[in-house]
């Protein structure tokens, strides 16, 4: 099969090759990959900074959404020719990936497999920090910076759907569109404080949720707009990882600081999330209510521009990849 693999150059160019296509292990199944898209942790992997869990592929792509090629032993609730999307932990820039059948979806026909790919990483992303690290509970208001990324857009939607009052943290450009999606106010990153603006929506009450990819530049900002027994889940570090913390804070108002990932965790863990997220959000994809947002599509073999793109945070939302069959 074909894959896109990294070049040992300066620049870690991305190229389409000659791999060998992967078998499935006991509980897995092999896709037939259509379409996969594309997330900054492929962008971290690509420079080296961000290794794949031990034991599974080193092709990038944590998305991958295509048909069941191969069923593992003790797989029997898909079958060969099922329309798929999957949460992988590496390995969907390919024709052909393998993943745990635990963490794979089966899709509603009214989506397309380009759609499809566009949902896993982020959707689940959102939904394990806003409502299982953070407990969501119904009403409570919730921050989402870079709220016009992937996983921003889909947080917004999640929030929405389960009737929660959001705010958005973008890029200028970006603001009318999230507006549009459904944010309350959408607060310009570069040319507002976003602590104050909050601060002025909601007469100095704060915040229960902040979804941050963010950091260090943010943190100090983010613990002063938590309200009391806020929580802040810290899901990336853009703008730097080292920061103080004011503990009396901390303590006075009971908040709590959450640090997450998602690709690291065990089986069993990514496993347990699959179940919620299947029980709680897939039937809001099935009746229409969410929807990937996608910014382009194209083809697999144009991987290295996709990367460049996301890189100068030029998308809204998710930037998905085709596999032609021929």
């Amino acid at each position: 099969m074909k894959a896109i693999q990294i070049r040992d150059d300066d620049e870690r160019s991305l190229y389409w090759t000659d791999v060998e296509r992967p078998q499935p292990g006991d509980g897995e199944v092999l896709i037939k990959v259509a379409a996969t898209a594309c997330n900054r942790a492929d962008l971290l992997q690509r420079r080296g900074m961000y290794h794949p869990p031990e034991g599974t592929s080193e092709i990038l792509g944590l998305d991958a959404a295509g048909t069941v090629e191969q069923l593992g032993a003790g797989v029997d609730d898909l079958e060969v020719g099922d329309r798929v999307c999957a949460l992988l932990s590496g390995g969907g820039y390919a024709e052909y990936a393998t993943c745990p059948a635990s963490l794979v979806l089966k899709v509603p026909e009214h989506l397309s497999l380009q759609e499809a790919a566009a949902i896993p990483e982020v959707f689940f992303t959102a939904f394990t920090n806003i409502f299982l690290e953070a407990d969501h509970q119904p009403g409570e208001t919730v921050l989402v910076h870079a709220a016009a990324s992937g996983v921003g857009t889909a947080a917004v939607q999640l929030c929405n759907a389960f009737e929660s009052p959001v705010y958005g943290t973008a890029s200028s450009s970006k603001l009318n569109f999230l507006r549009e999606l459904g944010v309350q106010e959408a607060i310009d990153r570069h040319n507002e404080d976003f602590s104050a603006r909050i601060d002025a929506l909601t007469e100095a009450d704060g915040v229960d949720i902040i979804l941050d990819p963010v950091g260090a530049d943010y943190f100090e900002r983010n613990l002063h707009l938590l309200a009391r027994g806020g929580r802040l889940v810290v899901i990336g570090l853009l703008g730097g990882s080292e920061s103080e913390i004011s503990l009396g804070r901390l303590l006075m108002r009971r908040l709590q600081v959450i640090g997450s990932v998602l690709r690291s965790r065990s089986l069993a863990e990514k496993s347990a999330i699959a179940d919620e997220f299947r029980r709680r959000v897939w039937p809001l994809f099935k009746d229409g209510t969410l929807q990937p947002v996608i910014d382009r599509v194209m083809p697999i073999q144009e991987a290295q521009k996709a990367h460049d793109l996301m890189f100068e945070n030029a998308t809204i939302g998710k930037l998905v990849l085709t596999i032609d069959e021929e």
